[in-house]
């Protein structure tokens, strides 16, 4: 199954092309320079940032996997922790391009998401496994 993944939870707006497990595409937007002068993400511009930067990154995505958009059979998103109004801009983007395809549409924890992130190696874990997860306000270790 090609699935595109879209990631906004904080400042970063990233699109990702998978099919059966393996990475086709890997995007990644950054907002550190728009930040840097604050000390830290400030929302408001994180969210206006995504706005700018969520079509261009799935176009790029998808050319980068040498694919169109109806190549596309599901979409997965960030569905939380994270800003608010980053996550509404990803999940927006997700949830429009999901009912115009009529392809499915699932959100992903963002926690659970890094965990998740290491079947894509190629030597995967295998259960039961100890995972750390540090990402912003939250860190976890996961059995």
């Amino acid at each position: 199954m090609l699935v595109l993944g879209i990631e906004s939870s904080c400042d970063e707006t990233a699109a990702a092309v998978v099919q059966d497990g393996k990475l086709l595409s890997n995007i990644i937007a950054s907002q550190i320079k728009d930040h840097s002068a604050y000390g830290g993400v400030v929302p408001e511009i994180a969210s206006r940032k995504h706005l700018e930067a969520i079509s261009p990154v799935i176009a790029e995505a998808l050319a980068n996997a040498s694919l169109k958009l109806t190549d596309i059979e599901g979409i997965a998103v960030t569905r939380g922790p994270g800003l608010i109004g980053s996550l509404l801009v990803g999940l927006s983007a997700a949830k429009a391009l999901t009912f115009a395809l009529g392809i499915p549409f699932v959100g992903v924890n963002h926690l659970e998401g890094h965990i998740m992130a290491s079947f894509l190696a190629e030597k995967k874990p295998e259960f039961p496994f100890a995972a750390l997860v540090v990402s912003g306000g939250h860190t976890n270790v996961y059995l």
